[in-house]
């Protein structure tokens, strides 16, 4: 590989770090919120899955994508598997009124 176009990967490469940097600060902000929602609803006696708020969103994310050029198939699986982790967060507050600590679980 020549000067530049190694030149190119490494600027690549710091673009997408900075990238992922972003979504671990906004999926850090996005569960602060949804950890506060889950408190919430343990406090007034809502469940902790919303099918139809989900669908709603399913559906709005899918329609996000396809403007942004993403797969929406696959925007579908990564707010599934962020809607799973939320919904588990808002069992365990209503059954401890916390969130256990596993090392690596995202915290809301």
């Amino acid at each position: 590989m020549d000067d530049a176009a190694l030149g190119e990967l490494g600027s690549l490469r710091k673009s997408i770090d900075n990238i992922d940097a972003a979504l671990v600060h906004l999926l850090a902000e996005r569960f602060k919120c949804t950890q506060t929602v889950g408190r919430l609803k343990a406090a007034v006696g809502l469940p902790a899955s919303d099918p139809d708020r989900e669908r709603i969103q399913i559906a709005r994310l899918r329609a996000l994508a396809e403007e942004a050029e993403l797969d929406p198939a696959f925007a579908e699986k990564f707010l599934s598997f962020i809607v799973a982790e939320v919904i588990h967060h808002h069992e365990q507050i209503a059954s401890t009124g916390a969130i256990s600590a596993e090392p690596g679980a995202p915290q809301g």
